[in-house]
């Protein structure tokens, strides 16, 4: 077994693991480009010299400094709450691949209103737009995880949700980088801020287009009825004839799945919010609700919109410095982020990476609350860096490596791929939805966080990471290699940690009965709702 072997749920032809699906996946994620973007520059933005100086913030009293800087970021994420929510309305009417086009044009409006802002009429178009814009990443952070996890084959399920989390990570990079390359080769001006806020455009502009050329989710498909169409989008998806025994496999899995729930719940736009009245539903939402809770209690998130309010609590000093620092932590997340999709997610595991991912980081944050607590970096005026003071910019890099090929993106594969046909869209509009909740909580209270507790921040944040460790160890399974349409069978086994197993063996005896019935009757009688697609 080499490092990128498959462990399959069944024999699978080599051509499932074909360009189309990479290459879906790949336009969908242009959406985590503009996550990711959007995330990391607003923070080093407002501290442009040339922004400082046009909106007069270096004016502003310190509590009056953190108000301004919350509100521009908590905006944005009290908008993707929104978004998150409103996309189970436009992916339950129209689909993934159309609600994905809806959301893009949303995001460039907001996009272009931040263009109109400047000295004179105030920060109001930065805030509408932000509001905007929040709308429309909040939504596509619920409709491309999902697109892309009914869109896979199991195998690579999580190598290709990840591709979503790495344009999160490539639009972050950028967004890290572009404000060090503005301040250090243009002079301060109008336009040296207004570049980072153009720059949104390119990545909302690709997913524009790129919606034009995907197709629809077939499983989308199958809920609605469009069983012609969903044949059509599954056989060239997975590069198969109709007739392919594998494309027979997981239309009967998908259509027995359906049956279920139009049976025991009932199709309709409200059946999912019915469906809460089942504990077995109700604690696979709170799973990934809190899935999201650990995640933004890692610390990340104030990071991310205030890396420099960060990197001073170190004794990291001047803009360009602070620019620079801030980039090398966009490189290294995006270097591990590579390394997650590609290798750990679907060989070493979802829960494993959590829970090493949370110790390490825990570990890495208590050593950088106790530098701040000894060393007190904040009243050092010299601009130099002890080598007390180096050690914990390495510890924060450790960290990093800690935390981005774990929890930087694998909730979000859990959560795209743990929910049953039914209740899919909605669990993943409540769980995206809560972690821009959690994403907002974390933008408001960051600023006061770092005013008022200082180096008991970090004691904060490595307190979460410990215990994430013990709530992933006894209540999240190991969802790898198992389908969609198994889900249900994985949450129901007890104890957690011995589930994943069970599922895989139970799976491949059900295989070999499908397959030993293949010949004959068997194969026959599944095979007549196919041909007339043959024939189209």
């Amino acid at each position: 077994m080499g490092i990128l072997t498959l462990r399959e749920d069944r024999p699978t032809p080599k051509a499932v693991y074909n360009w189309r699906v990479y290459g879906c996946s790949m336009v969908a994620s242009f959406a985590a480009c503009m996550i990711g973007y959007d995330s990391a520059f607003i923070g080093t933005t407002l501290a442009l010299p040339s922004f400082v100086s046009e909106f007069r913030i270096d004016t502003m009293t310190p509590d009056q400094k953190a108000a301004m800087s919350s509100t521009v970021v908590s905006v944005y994420q009290a908008g993707a709450i929104v978004g998150s929510l409103s996309a189970y309305t436009s992916t339950y009417f129209i689909g993934r691949k159309k609600s994905l086009l809806l959301y893009s044009l949303i995001f460039m409006l907001g996009a272009g209103m931040m263009l109109g802002a400047n000295g004179q009429r105030g920060l109001g178009l930065i805030i509408g737009g932000r509001v905007l814009a929040g709308i429309a990443v909040g939504a596509c952070s619920m409709v491309v995880p999902i697109y892309i996890s009914e869109l896979s084959p199991p195998a690579i399920r999580g190598r290709l949700v990840g591709i979503y989390e790495l344009g999160w990570q490539m639009g972050g990079l950028v967004g890290f980088w572009i404000n060090y390359g503005v301040n250090t080769t243009m002079a301060p001006s109008h336009a040296q801020w207004l570049i980072p806020f153009a720059v949104q455009l390119i990545p909302g502009g690709l997913l524009l287009l790129g919606c034009l050329f995907i197709k629809e989710s077939p499983r989308w498909l199958f809920s609605k009825n469009k069983r012609e169409q969903a044949m059509k989008n599954l056989c060239w998806i997975r590069n198969l004839e109709p007739s392919d025994l594998y494309i027979v496999e997981e239309v009967a899995a998908i259509e027995e799945e359906l049956e279920t729930y139009r049976r025991e719940v009932g199709a309709g736009f409200f059946k999912p919010f019915t469906a809460l009245k089942q504990p077995q539903v109700r604690w696979r939402f709170f799973l990934g609700s809190m899935l999201f809770l650990w995640q933004n209690g890692s610390g990340i998130n104030a990071i991310n919109y205030y890396s420099p309010t960060v990197f001073r609590s170190l004794g990291i000093t001047g803009v360009n410095t602070g620019f620079l620092t801030t980039g090398i932590f966009g490189v290294i997340k995006t270097v591990l982020t590579f390394v997650w999709l590609l290798w750990l997610v679907d060989h070493l595991g979802r829960r494993k990476l959590l829970m090493i991912g949370a110790i390490g980081g825990s570990i890495c944050m208590w050593y950088l609350g106790a530098y701040i607590a000894i060393a007190q970096p904040q009243n050092n005026t010299s601009g130099n860096l002890s080598g007390a003071g180096i050690s914990a910019i390495v510890i924060f890099y450790i960290w990093t490596a800690f935390y981005s090929p774990s929890w930087n993106g694998t909730p979000w594969v859990l959560n795209s791929e743990m929910f049953d046909a039914n209740t899919r869209s909605l669990g993943q509009a409540s769980a995206a939805a809560s972690n821009w909740l959690y994403n907002l909580a974390i933008s408001l209270a960051t600023p006061y966080m770092f005013l008022r507790m200082q180096y008991g921040v970090y004691f904060f944040f490595a307190s979460l990471m410990i215990l994430s460790v013990v709530f992933v160890f006894y209540l999240v399974p190991e969802t790898k290699t198992v389908p969609l349409e198994a889900m249900d069978r994985l949450f129901a086994i007890r104890p957690i940690r011995n589930a994943n197993k069970i599922v895989m063996d139970e799976l491949r005896e059900r295989d070999q009965e499908f397959r030993a019935n293949a010949d004959g009757a068997g194969l026959t009688n599944i095979k007549e709702k196919t041909d007339h697609v043959e024939s189209a």
